[in-house]
Parts: C-alpha cells; sequence; structure tokens
C-alpha cells in the first residue's frame, strides 16, 4: 500500500481501463464492481459506457501512513489479539474483541490521511484525460474495491458512489471521496466480520456517463425472501435507481415467475411503474445475466425515457440458503434440474431436529453418512450449507407416510408441524400411486425384483431384532438390565483403546474400524432399557384413556433417574459447592472469565481443590462437547471454558431453594405423586387397570432416564475417533501437508490417506474453512427446505404477512413444551460457550443439545425458536421441572437481555 509507486513506470494502460476493454483485466487491479460490468459489456448487454480508474492509482495516491494504520487494524484481529474463535464468531456481535471505538478511530484515520493527500499529477492527468474523451457531461463514479461482489460477501454499499457529478474538477474530488470511503466505519466492520485483510484491500472507481432516468431500480434474480430460485424479484421507482438502494422511496414490488414472465405479484390499486413488458425485458435481462456469472444476481438498472433498458451493476446474491443439490463444498450447483422447477422435492433439517443451528465439519458430515451407510437406506440426506437434510418427498407423496408424518412431526419440531398443511394441498407433493405390477400372466412378464442391498435391506432389521431380548429383559428384570448397561459403557471405552506405540496410518485405521464395529453394538446394548421405558408410557397412556388427559403424563418424566446427563449435571453442581466452600477456588471463578481459567487449568495452576475436582469431572465426562454429534468439535477435555463457565454461573447460586439438587428433588417428588394419583383415579374403573397402570409407570420412571445413554456411547466412540484424527493431523503437520491439526476435520478419510502418502491439502482445507466461516455467521437456517431454495416457512409468512392482520405488540407463541409459569429476565445465548445464566434468568436459545445442559440447572424457564416436545430441550425443561416454551420464532430477536417476560409451559405463550 506504498506510495508514489507507479505500475510498469506509466500512468496510461495502468491507469485507466475502458470497460468494453477488460477481457484481460483482474479483480485485483479494477475491483468486484468494475470486472463485472466488464464481463457484462463484452457479452453485449446494455450498459452505459464509461472507464475505470485502477488500483494502481489508488496505490499511488496512498500515503505511507496509511499502511501503518491497515496493519494495526490485522494486528488487532476481532477480538484484538488477532484470534477469532468459532464461539467469538457465532457471538451476536461478530466476536468484535476490538473495541468499536477503536477500530472507528483508526478508520477515521485512514480517511483522514487520503483526504489531505494529493492526488498524484499522473492519477489527475489520466482522469481528465479519459473523461474529456467521453465527451465530458454528468457521470457517475461509483467505488469498486477488490474485496466487493465476492462470492460469500457483496459489500452491498460499505463503499461511496456519487451521482450527477460534472466537470473534471468535480470528477477528481469525487473520486478521492470514493478512495476514502474504503475506510468507512461500515466497510472495515464488514472487512473485519468477514476476515478479510485491511492491508490487501485495495479500490478501483468506475466512471460511466449518467443515465437520464425516467424508472430505476434494482433487481434479483432469486426471491431474496423466502430464496426461491424459480422468481424474480423487481423494485422499481420513478427516477434514478439510488431511491430505491438508499431505501429513499416505498418502490413498487414485483415478483415474476422467472420462466413464463407470469407476473405473480404487483401493486394493486395503483398504476405500476413499470409495465408488463417492461417487467419481462428485465427478468430476462436479469435470467441472462445469472447466466453468464453462474450464481443468482442482485442487479441494478435504469430505463431511459426512450424506453431502453440498461444495466448499472451486478453482485452475487450472497444471502441465499444453499441449494441442496448443490456441493456443499465447493457451492457449484448440481445437474438434475431441481432449482428449475422439475420434480421439486423437499427436506427437512436433521440437524435442527438435534438442536444445532450451526454447520457440521466436513469431516463430521463425513462420518454420520457413514453412520447412515453412505444413503444406502431408505431416508435419502444432503447437506446444503453444511448442515443434514433429509428428503422428505418420499413420504409426503405415499399416504400412509403423511400421516405418520403429521402424527410425528409436531413432537419433534412444531414450527415445521405448522407448516406442513400446506405441504400437504402443494400439487407438487400429491400422493402419486404406486405403479401397477405386471402379473407375468397371460403372456406378460413381472418385472425383475430390486435385490436389497445388505446394508439397506438387512441391517435396520438387524438391529431391530437385536433388541428386543433386551427389551423384555428390561420389562422382567429392569434392575439386571440397569447393570448390563452401565457395564457396556464400561467395556466399551476399554475396548476403543488403541495400543502404542502407534503411526498416523495405524490411528486412521483404527478410527475407520471403531466406526464400523461399535455403533450397532452399543445399540443394541444401550437401546432396549430406555426404549422399553417408553413403550410403557405409551402403554400407560391407553390405559388411562378417558382417565387422564395426556399431558398430565409430562410430570411423571420429571427428575427421572439414571438419566446421565443429568447425573453429569448434579455432579458438576456438587463440585461447585466443594469449590464455594474454599476461598481461594471461590475468588478464582469469581474474578477470572472462563478463558483464564482453563489456561490455569491446562497449566495445573487452579487451586488445588478446582485442579484435582476438575480433572475428576473431564476423566468422566471430557468426551462431551456442545454440538457432540459433530466429530469435528473439540471436546471438553481440550477446551473446558464452558465447563468451567458453568462452575462460576453455579457459584452465583444463593438461594438454598434454587439449588439444582433440590430442584431436581422436587420435580422427582412431584413426578411420585403424580403416578400415585394416576394409579388411584385408574383403580376406581377397576383394580386391575390401577396395577397395570402403576407397573407401567413404575417402569417408566426405572427405565425411561436411560434415554441419553445410548447417545452418551455414541459420543465416547466419536470422541475417541477425534481424538485418533487430532494425532493424525499433528503428524501431517510435521509432513507440511496441512497447516494445522485441526484441519483434518475439513477432509475425510481417503483424503488423509492421500494426506499421508504426501499429497499437499491445504488449498483443499482453506477452501472448506472460508464456507464453514461463511456459514457460522448464518442465523437463519430453514427447517424445511425445497429444491428450488424455497424456504418454506420463510415463503409461508411471506404470505401471511401480506394479508391484514393485527399482530400482537406483547406476546409471543410456540409450542408447549413443559408446564407451568415463570416470570423472570431475559438472557438471549446463542452459544453456551462462556455464557453467563443468573440463578432463575429465562434461558433464550435458538435451540439446544445436551452441551447446554448446565445452563438449565439454574434456568428459570426455557424458550427455543426450535424444537417440538419431544425435541432435547423440551424434554430436559420437563425432567428439571421448569416450564418451556418452543418453536417460537424469532424470540432471539424479539426478546432482548434484561426484559421482564413471563413464561407460561402449559399455554405455550410468552408475554411481557
Amino acid at each position: 500500500m506504498a506510495s508514489g509507486s507507479t505500475e510498469q513506470g506509466s500512468a496510461g494502460p495502468d491507469l485507466v481501463v475502458d470497460l468494453g476493454n477488460m477481457a484481460s483485466a483482474s479483480l485485483a487491479t479494477v475491483g468486484g464492481k468494475a470486472l463485472n460490468l466488464g464481463r457484462l459489456v463484452t457479452a453485449g448487454f446494455p450498459v452505459p459506457p464509461g472507464f475505470c480508474l485502477t488500483t494502481a492509482a489508488y496505490r499511488m495516491a496512498a500515503p505511507t501512513d496509511l499502511d501503518a494504520i491497515a496493519a494495526r487494524l490485522d494486528g488487532a484481529g476481532i477480538d484484538g489479539t488477532g484470534a477469532r474463535s468459532v464461539e467469538e464468531a457465532e457471538r451476536p456481535d461478530g466476536g468484535r474483541g476490538l473495541a468499536n471505538d477503536d477500530r472507528d478511530s483508526l478508520a477515521r484515520q485512514a480517511r483522514d490521511v487520503i483526504l489531505a493527500g494529493p492526488v498524484p499529477p499522473d492519477v489527475d492527468a489520466a482522469i481528465r484525460e479519459a473523461y474529456a474523451a467521453m465527451g465530458s457531461g454528468p457521470v457517475a463514479v461509483r467505488s469498486s474495491a477488490t474485496a466487493e461482489d465476492l462470492p460469500f460477501a457483496s459489500f452491498a454499499g460499505q463503499q461511496d458512489s456519487f451521482m450527477d457529478v460534472d466537470g473534471a474538477d468535480a470528477v477528481v474530488e469525487a473520486v478521492r471521496r470514493c478512495w476514502a470511503s474504503l475506510w468507512t466505519d461500515r466497510a472495515v466492520a464488514y472487512r473485519t466480520t468477514n476476515g478479510i485483510s485491511h492491508r490487501e484491500v485495495g479500490l478501483a472507481v468506475v466512471i460511466q456517463r449518467m443515465v437520464d432516468a425516467a424508472t430505476a431500480g434494482v433487481l434479483f434474480t432469486a426471491n431474496p425472501v423466502t430464496g426461491t430460485r424459480t422468481q424474480t424479484v423487481i423494485d422499481a421507482s420513478a427516477g434514478p435507481g439510488q431511491a430505491v438502494v438508499s431505501g429513499a422511496v416505498n418502490p413498487d414490488h414485483f415478483v415474476v415467475e422467472t420462466a413464463s414472465g407470469r407476473i405473480l405479484q404487483q401493486p394493486k390499486d395503483t398504476r405500476p411503474s413499470l409495465a408488463d413488458a417492461q417487467l419481462r425485458e428485465l427478468t430476462s435481462l436479469g435470467d441472462d445475466a445469472q447466466r453468464l456469472f453462474g450464481a443468482p444476481q442482485d442487479v441494478e438498472w435504469v430505463i431511459d425515457g426512450g424506453g431502453k433498458a440498461w444495466l448499472t451493476q451486478s453482485r452475487p446474491v450472497t444471502t441465499l440458503y444453499p441449494l441442496p443439490e448443490e456441493d456443499p463444498f465447493t457451492g457449484q450447483a448440481g445437474t438434475d434440474g431441481a432449482a428449475a422447477g422439475t420434480d421439486t422435492r423437499v427436506y427437512l433439517c436433521g440437524t435442527l431436529m438435534q438442536g444445532l443451528t450451526r454447520p457440521l465439519t466436513p469431516m463430521g458430515l463425513h462420518v454420520l453418512a457413514l453412520m447412515r451407510g453412505n444413503n444406502n437406506g431408505p431416508w435419502k440426506t444432503l447437506n446444503p450449507g453444511l448442515r443434514m437434510y433429509v428428503d422428505l418427498t418420499p413420504i409426503l407423496r405415499n399416504k400412509s407416510g403423511r400421516e405418520v408424518l403429521a402424527r410425528m412431526l409436531p413432537l419433534a419440531d412444531g414450527r415445521s408441524a405448522a407448516i406442513l398443511p400446506g405441504l400437504l394441498e402443494d400439487p407438487r407433493f400429491s400422493v402419486a400411486r404406486p405403479p401397477r405390477k405386471k402379473s407375468g400372466r397371460k403372456g406378460g412378464t413381472a418385472p425383475a425384483r430390486k435385490q436389497p442391498n445388505g446394508a439397506e435391506g438387512t441391517q435396520g432389521l438387524g438391529v431391530f431384532l437385536g433388541i428386543i431380548p433386551g427389551m423384555v429383559r428390561a420389562l422382567l428384570w429392569p434392575d439386571r438390565e440397569l447393570r448390563r448397561a452401565w457395564r457396556y459403557q464400561d467395556r466399551l471405552a476399554s475396548r476403543l483403546a488403541l495400543p502404542l506405540p502407534a503411526t498416523a496410518a495405524s490411528r486412521l485405521q483404527h478410527t475407520e474400524d471403531i466406526l464400523a464395529t461399535s455403533v450397532n453394538r452399543l445399540i443394541q446394548a444401550s437401546l432396549p432399557a430406555p426404549a422399553m421405558g417408553y413403550l410403557m408410557l405409551a402403554a400407560a397412556r391407553r390405559l388411562l384413556r378417558g382417565i387422564a388427559e395426556p399431558r398430565e403424563l409430562e410430570a411423571v418424566l420429571r427428575g427421572l433417574p439414571h438419566n446421565v446427563t443429568t447425573i453429569m449435571d448434579l455432579e458438576l453442581w456438587h463440585l461447585a459447592v466443594s469449590l464455594g466452600g474454599d476461598p481461594e477456588a471461590r475468588r478464582a471463578f469469581t474474578e477470572l472469565n472462563p478463558g483464564e481459567l482453563a489456561g490455569r487449568y491446562r497449566s495445573g495452576t487452579l487451586p488445588a481443590p478446582a485442579q484435582s475436582g476438575l480433572e475428576a469431572f473431564l476423566s468422566k465426562y471430557g468426551h462431551r462437547a456442545v454440538a457432540e454429534i459433530d466429530l469435528g468439535m473439540p471436546r471438553w477435555s481440550e477446551e473446558p471454558d464452558h465447563i468451567l463457565g458453568m462452575v462460576s454461573n453455579y457459584l452465583r447460586v444463593e438461594d438454598p431453594e434454587q439449588a439444582p439438587d433440590r430442584q431436581f428433588a422436587r420435580a422427582a417428588g412431584h413426578a411420585e405423586a403424580r403416578i400415585s394419583e394416576l394409579v388411584e383415579r385408574a383403580g376406581t374403573k377397576s383394580r386391575l387397570r390401577g396395577r397395570l397402570v402403576a407397573l407401567c409407570l413404575r417402569r417408566t420412571r426405572q427405565l425411561a432416564g436411560l434415554r441419553e445413554l445410548p447417545k452418551f456411547c455414541i459420543v465416547l466412540v466419536l470422541a475417541e475417533m477425534h481424538r485418533q484424527l487430532a494425532e493424525v493431523g499433528a503428524e501431517l503437520v510435521k509432513n507440511g501437508t496441512i497447516g494445522d491439526a485441526g484441519d483434518v476435520f475439513f477432509l475425510d478419510f481417503d483424503e488423509l490417506r492421500v494426506g499421508l502418502r504426501g499429497a499437499d491439502l491445504k488449498g483443499i482445507v482453506t477452501r472448506r474453512r472460508r464456507l464453514y466461516d461463511v456459514e457460522l455467521r448464518r442465523r437463519r437456517i430453514p427447517r424445511l427446505l425445497l429444491s428450488d431454495g424455497t424456504d418454506v416457512e420463510a415463503a409461508m409468512m411471506a404470505a401471511a404477512a401480506a394479508l391484514p392482520q393485527q399482530a400482537a405488540a406483547d406476546r409471543l407463541t410456540g409450542t408447549p413444551a413443559s408446564a407451568g409459569t415463570a416470570t423472570g429476565k431475559v438472557r438471549v445465548i446463542m452459544d453456551p460457550v462462556g455464557a453467563r445464566l443468573e440463578p432463575g434468568e429465562i434461558l433464550v436459545a435458538p435451540s439446544t443439545d445436551p452441551g447446554w445442559t448446565p445452563l438449565f440447572m439454574t434456568a428459570g424457564a426455557l424458550v427455543m425458536e426450535m424444537g417440538g416436545v419431544v425435541s432435547h430441550g423440551a424434554v430436559v425443561a420437563r425432567e428439571y421441572g421448569i416450564p418451556a416454551v418452543v418453536g417460537v420464532a424469532d424470540a432471539t430477536t424479539r426478546l432482548h437481555d434484561g426484559q421482564s417476560i413471563t413464561v407460561d409451559g402449559a399455554a405455550g405463550t410468552v408475554t411481557w
């Protein structure tokens, strides 16, 4: 960024390039805006004539002081240390550790030095000469940054543009102001958030002939609200388009079906600013631009007084959720044509069902696919946005499948269930009759029956048959089956060990062997008891028909014994209680943040009771993690910050009645009282029914708490695989194959084998990490996604918003998940790592998984954006006896920290 240099020592071709002569131009030379305009001109699109002042001019004009300022911004990074952790990236503030005031002050200094410095004579002359060659007159002077219009970040509106600039002096000054706008507060913050170096960015300037606009606006070649790729959305207003872009006017809004040109939505009761023919012409131009660039486009356009349409800008739309058919690692679309509207399919986000809003690492997705048999079974999955989606289309097109889905989906996710009726009515997903089979008689031949693949046809049946004996044992001898399940956990841990010494190749092979041999065994060993427990609950529900409402049985599941996650949480609470009695330990946990505590733990310098207590806890539970089904996530034994933060939270509990162990005991007592009541009510019908209800509910209490054990064991397997792969990663770092041991989680097994043979995998890892970082910042995840990109819930909400209605300003509604009422202050938590929840505060979260459960111990109530009555957060809330409402749309944005609300877990409402 040093000043005073020229490229090739001349001011001619290096400084100015005509928009029609940019075939050999690069992003680094002309920036994103100019590069795209040049491609449009070359392809024959109507673009106002003009030229680009290249980044060479900016670098000549940039004062030397700018280098030091940019270096300070880069060195500080986002967190003030140059680092940016995943947890920080997920914080609502984007993980900005560098104070906003400090960063803005540096940005202001950068602007000041540019505005104060002279425009180099060669640059000044080049601008004036090119402007004169255009015939002078009004022009648009627009910034074109090298970090702009990128596939992952559009930088829309981050730099300045100036319209109707007339005269050479005014053009030169507008260019200087464009250069300065590279350092606006918003541009610096945007680059920081997207991990783009301030030292490497440059700015070119586009100078174009102004078009005398009769009508202007913006079009999107995909619906930016719903994600639908088959629709074009156009906003238009009389006069220049800048008014539409800046939001200075309320534009006419049009939605057009791209392929047919059919107008789906347009202004009512007013004369629209665009005729039907103009809408179709703009739609066609936008579609052609999308084909040229290979991705949905955000296009600015102008129609002049003579009716001619001009394109003044085209940039990628970066906010759309990826298409299901896209390769999650490259972003390239598949070839089956689903996005074009043929054979539209429906996908349900399975990772949201697991309580995960964040993406999974590539290795995590790879392992989950292997666990499922690589789509050899009846459930096809895809991974758009690095999240796992299940293809529901065959179920929707099957009459029996529809009935099952209508019964089961409300239990898993209330919000998905609410939009299911609309899908059932959609003719694209109507019930399809199976093809008639020819009998083979009278000369006909029956088609050959497809022989099931071994894994596909027998594995599922084998696993099911394998758990039946255990279920019978659990029914007849529950205590014996409990002991058998706990013993298996210990045997599994010893079986996972790898004899040492071990090479990187043997570690990789051991990792694959673990996966191949452990999962089915652990399911057969750990699933029978909880399966029988919930089967007995279902039997009790049938026996109590007409005697008790189904919701009354929820209390039976409170305070369940034998739940390994609950046991873990209570052990962590008891650890906190013991540390609270040690003055030195209490001081450390109240004065230091989780990161500082973790550093002292790793160095062995925590107070002795804390050091030994935490070591004992992690020896049992260190294999767990937040988002623990993702093999790529660090385990608590590696990064104990989360657990240390929970201990700090527990030390703030001062009211004995809010102590988690007392709350859990009260919940268990309430459950026992409810069982006695239900047995008595059933006994009034007949003594036998009363005894049967008692048996069913007692078995439910004895066995259902083991529901967490299968996952606990699976996570044991994943943690050992994680540990072995980290060792493989360390070896690959030594070989120069990858840059960091954690890079192994952005590869798959086959790629790691290639890496062990010496291949350089850094490029693959870099691309995948960038995609992963982009997805970490994504806040809205479609729960139901069509293959044309439509977010079904967003589409239905948009349709409902267009109808006249009166929204409740002081109420949110969702799915009742755990009965009870609680009033308290809101604490919105997007990620549990390092989170602080005061006793009695209302936990408001997008979703939860087992890594969140220590927070439940002090929460007054739970509000989740995702989930249904059987989702993890709902189940745990019932077990802990706290009110919960789940499936509450936009809860994390509508509610704010410190706000006083009342959660009614029976009515499913949140009021204030």
